[in-house]
């Protein structure tokens, strides 16, 4: 009997290890087809919400907030790279060159979230970012990767010109911050469940295995 579970991810574009997290997380649901199904929600989190609309020097901004040398700046972009590659996902550190406001990108995976398209819409925004160096802020941007994801690019050229769905990001934002979410990735199952970080695919498997026998426990009764 396959379990079906719920899988809020809550994260940002701008973040390298909800990548790596969210591909981790995939191979995990692949390697438990069968036995689990799951609905995944991508729920907003913004690690720069200041952000300036022309964005900053990514290794600046990076060895001013975590007090690192840019040596350790760029190891550090090693290690994730090699991450990525262990999860089948590309970083060219070289291209991420700033860092952008991710709000208006938010809006669009609520959005897609209406329509079904929210995943495809999530993988090609993080592609776009680390491995092709594109501005997820920049509007032509977030237009054309909305109509390669299957969405309406006229109507999403309607809600980055307007504030829609501005609130709901809002919302969802304030809800997960009350609930004590204050690093990304947080992967939250049946509600109930968190694991963070950019885990391997063994740590997620084994957590969704947890989730599923405490909901099988709890259906016993």
């Amino acid at each position: 009997m396959t379990a079906r579970i719920k899988i809020d991810f809550v994260s940002d574009v701008s973040c390298p290890w909800c990548a790596v997290g969210l591909c981790s997380l995939e191979i995990a649901l692949d390697r438990l087809a069968g036995e689990v199904q799951a609905e995944i929600n991508f729920q907003p989190f913004e690690l720069n919400p200041d952000m300036p609309p022309e964005g900053q020097d990514t290794v600046e901004r990076l060895a001013r907030k975590y007090g690192m040398t840019t040596e350790e700046v760029r190891r550090n972009g090693e290690a994730i790279t090699a991450r990525g590659h262990d999860v089948g996902f590309t970083f060219n550190m070289d291209k991420r060159t700033h860092t952008y406001n991710t709000f208006d990108a938010h809006r669009l995976l609520h959005w897609a979230s209406l329509d079904g398209h929210q995943l495809k819409l999530k993988h090609a925004l993080l592609k776009a970012y680390f491995t092709d160096g594109e501005n997820p802020s920049a509007h032509d941007v977030l237009i054309r990767l909305c109509g390669e994801s299957g969405l309406d690019a006229q109507r999403a050229r309607q809600i980055l010109e307007s504030d829609e769905y501005a609130t709901d990001v809002r919302e969802r934002e304030r809800f997960y911050a009350q609930q004590g979410i204050n690093s990304v990735p947080s992967i939250i199952i049946n509600e109930r469940h968190l694991i963070q970080g950019g885990q391997a695919p063994e740590a997620f498997e084994h957590a969704l295995r947890q989730a599923v026998a405490h909901s099988t426990e709890q259906a016993r009764g």
